[in-house]
């Protein structure tokens, strides 16, 4: 917003502090209880910044929604308000995701059981500070908002001080917003309008119901089909950079020695004299047996 009272940039910031303190926390607690560390974790921050700045969104809109219908309430009953639209679908959304990175610390792969533990926690820690940590920044954005104060330097802004002959840089920068009409309360988010007026209508049409069911249906089942064709296993070209030497390695191996079956390997796992003549005999027959 054009507006130095009611921007809201040190409000989106702390959001993503917020995903960062729920990744740091995450770590530390898997670290001291000793989950190995492996590459394939150093992608969980990204997961856990897409779903807490979405958090985030659905907390901000729903403090607008509530402060919008209750423009006279106390911070505390537009907090409960809030809490009461925002956190069911917060919730949900960390469920799902807790629970499927949880049900894939079953996975015989110990690199993927390490990522899942780490992500899976990371997303409670994630949820618990949205709650709480995000939800007093709101309340004291909101104070900063209530008295008036500058977003950046918390100094109080004199909002009736709008001068013409002043550019619309200075008048937002410097006295709080660049409209003469500054007592009128903010309009509706034209996003907020389309989904209302015109989506809500659409996706509520019975011919749009029908085709809705009809469209899940067909993902329905090409998503059974889909769960029939998956293979188990692991591809270990996927493991190497796309300019690396062990690509063509296996592209040949697979080519030209896959006929051959799985390589068989013989381990001696007691300790062996190799310098003794006779034990070097030994294994040398050992293998010609084999073959």
């Amino acid at each position: 917003r054009l507006s130095c009272i009611r921007n809201n940039i040190w409000l989106a910031s702390c959001g993503v502090l917020s995903s960062g303190l729920a990744v740091l926390s995450s770590f530390g607690l898997m670290l001291f209880c000793g989950v190995p560390f492996v590459v394939t974790v150093a992608n969980a921050p990204f997961l856990i910044l897409g779903v807490g700045v979405d958090d985030m969104f659905i907390m901000i809109a729903s403090w607008e929604q509530s402060s919008r219908k209750k423009e006279k309430c106390s911070v505390k009953s537009l907090l409960a308000e809030t809490y009461a639209e925002a956190a069911l679908s917060v919730t949900i959304t960390t469920l799902t995701d807790v629970l499927a990175f949880f049900i894939g610390t079953w996975t015989a792969f110990p690199s993927v059981r390490s990522f899942c533990l780490y992500t899976g926690t990371a997303f409670v820690f994630c949820y618990v500070y949205t709650m709480t940590f995000f939800g007093a920044v709101l309340v004291l954005n909101h104070k900063r908002e209530q008295g008036n104060r500058h977003w950046l330097t918390c100094m109080r802004v004199g909002v009736g001080e709008y001068q013409a002959e002043n550019s619309c840089l200075y008048n937002a920068c410097c006295i709080g917003s660049c409209s003469r009409q500054l007592s009128q309360p903010e309009g509706e988010h034209p996003m907020s309008i389309f989904f209302k007026k015109y989506y809500g209508p659409f996706v509520t049409n019975k011919w749009i119901k029908v085709l809705m069911v009809l469209l899940y249906g067909a993902y329905l089942a090409g998503s059974v089909y889909g769960c029939t064709q998956i293979r188990e296993g692991i591809d270990l070209r996927n493991l190497a950079n796309d300019d690396s030497y062990i690509i063509p390695y296996y592209d040949d191996d697979e080519k030209y020695f896959s006929t051959y079956g799985p390589r068989v390997m013989v381990v001696i796992t007691e300790s062996v004299d190799y310098w003794n003549e006779t034990v070097r005999l030994g294994i040398e027959s050992c293998a010609q047996n084999l073959e």
